[in-house]
């Protein structure tokens, strides 16, 4: 007598699609970006804060600032530099803060997703708001102060490589620097001095040969300065550069520095990130 044996029965299957790590990525970002739109205060802040510093500057200041660049010109790309700084640095410093006093990233770190996944979100929220607001304000700029937009492959290469390493020196150091406010409300104290501060003096409101010298070596030292001269390489005449404080553009060192800065605010965000507050331990 003879037996069959039959085929093994595959196992039950849940009618569940398994997600891989990078759709995972993606769902958390729109769920980032979905999150920034519906705050009001945050897009008028972030999206609009740029645009009405450029109308304000432009009625007050309508002169040149030599080689026949005007100061609006100049004004517009420590703007876009700033802008792309408060979508991620300021906007991130202020908001994580306020997830983590309502127990979000906690419960984050309870679920089975992969905690790299929220700091996805983050970047990728960053990325899509950072760009949606640059193209905004170069709009704003070519429509009503006729600036010039770069005519060259390599400025236009120069202006990606810039805007990457400082949106991620940038996005590195706001996630760090969330972790220096106790509770959601002191966020804001924490993270929007420190803007201010380097906006003034690191040449977006003024013409950084003008600031004190002291105040253009403490500039030196933080990211925006250098994405504010790599900027002004993109948007300004070759010429422009004689008038740098290195006598050029000196794009070799802020490629330097603005990487530097993202290996800095990785290892801070490394070293001193929280998912809780210091009181929940």
């Amino acid at each position: 007598m003879t037996t069959t044996t039959k085929p093994a029965t595959p196992p039950a299957t849940t009618g569940r699609r398994r997600v891989g790590p990078g759709a995972l990525a993606l769902r958390q970002g729109r769920l980032e970006i979905t999150q920034f739109l519906r705050s009001r205060e945050s897009v008028v802040f972030t999206m609009g804060f740029p645009i009405i510093m450029i109308l304000i500057f432009a009625s007050i200041f309508d002169g040149t600032i030599g080689g026949g660049v005007k100061f609006t010109q100049y004004f517009i790309t420590g703007m876009i530099a700033t802008g792309l700084m408060t979508v991620s640095f300021q906007n991130l410093g202020i908001w994580i803060p306020i997830e983590r006093d309502r127990g979000v990233l906690k419960r984050y770190r309870g679920t089975p997703m992969p905690k790299w996944v929220w700091f996805a979100g983050k970047v990728i929220m960053v990325v899509v708001i950072g760009v949606a607001e640059t193209a905004l304000l170069l709009a704003v700029a070519v429509a009503l102060f006729d600036l010039d937009l770069p005519a060259t492959a390599g400025k236009w290469f120069t202006f990606g490589w810039v805007a990457v390493l400082g949106v991620t020196a940038c996005t590195l150091c706001g996630i760090a620097i969330s972790s220096l406010a106790r509770t959601a409300r002191s966020g804001s104290a924490v993270v929007t001095p420190v803007s201010l501060v380097l906006q003034f003096i690191s040449g977006v409101f003024f013409v950084f040969t003008d600031l004190p010298t002291w105040m253009q070596q403490v500039a030196a030292l933080f990211p925006l300065k250098w994405m504010c001269q790599g900027l002004r390489a993109v948007f300004l005449p070759e010429s422009f550069g004689a008038q740098e404080p290195g006598g050029s553009f000196e794009l070799g060192r802020v490629a330097l520095v603005l990487a530097l800065w993202c290996l800095i605010g990785l290892a801070l965000c490394l070293t001193t990130f929280r998912w809780t507050t210091k009181r929940d331990g």
